[in-house]
């Protein structure tokens, strides 16, 4: 019985992506691992901005300095 936590920053994914990532997630397991679709769990939780970092910064920071070096 599979589970997978898939978390994203809230930026607006929308119900259709939402259902591409669980399908996707899904016939990942089915096809490597042979598991049942019927009990593969996949969540999808997403995360302000401000509570995900990268490279010891806040994502917009991040996200600012690399543009800046672009």
């Amino acid at each position: 019985m599979p589970y997978v936590h898939i978390q994203i920053t809230r930026e607006g994914a929308s119900t259709e992506q939402k259902a591409a990532l669980i399908q996707g997630t899904t016939d990942l397991l089915v096809r490597v691992l042979n598991k049942d679709p019927a009990t593969t769990f996949v969540v999808i939780e997403e995360v302000d901005l401000d509570n995900w970092g990268v490279g010891g910064l806040p994502v917009a920071q991040y996200r600012q300095r690399k543009a800046a070096s672009t």
